[in-house]
């Protein structure tokens, strides 16, 4: 995606989406490792192991839950502009929108549900590819 400069101005500071994509990022490579293995953190364990294999699913699942709660707290927390802005910027990392229609955009995300946004933004695969490839479009 070709890098423009911007003609509006951000509520959301460049380090912040940055925090969000690091973020996105650990939460995504869990996912996409589970995926990659043909599975979604499923164990199997063979008659052999099983007497003496202690299973800590639970923990390992509940360490993935606090990475998406972490993520899905920080986009909560955002207010009404932020949460559209970072919603417009997928959408432009995604090739929804261009940077030229940065208005259209934030039109589109305002008939959003607002407190959906944070679990929308955490059902894409790619947030983070999307927030990045979205960030270097509108040149910040």
């Amino acid at each position: 995606m070709q890098k423009q400069d911007r003609e509006f101005e951000l509520s959301l500071k460049t380090d912040e989406i940055r925090d969000l994509i690091l973020k996105a990022r650990a939460v995504g490579a869990e996912l996409r490792s589970d995926f990659d293995a043909g599975y979604e953190h499923d164990t199997e364990v063979d008659d052999d192991f099983h007497e003496t294999h202690r299973h800590d699913g639970l923990a390992e699942e509940e360490q993935d839950d606090l990475r998406a709660s972490e993520l899905r707290g920080l986009i909560s927390d955002l207010n009404v502009d932020q949460r559209l802005e970072l919603l417009a910027i997928v959408w432009i990392g995604r090739g929804d929108f261009t940077p030229d229609e940065w208005e259209d955009a934030l039109v589109e995300a305002r008939r959003r549900n607002l407190r959906r946004i944070p679990d929308y933004l955490l059902s894409l695969p790619m947030l983070d590819d999307h927030l990045e490839a979205g960030l270097e479009a509108i040149g910040a």
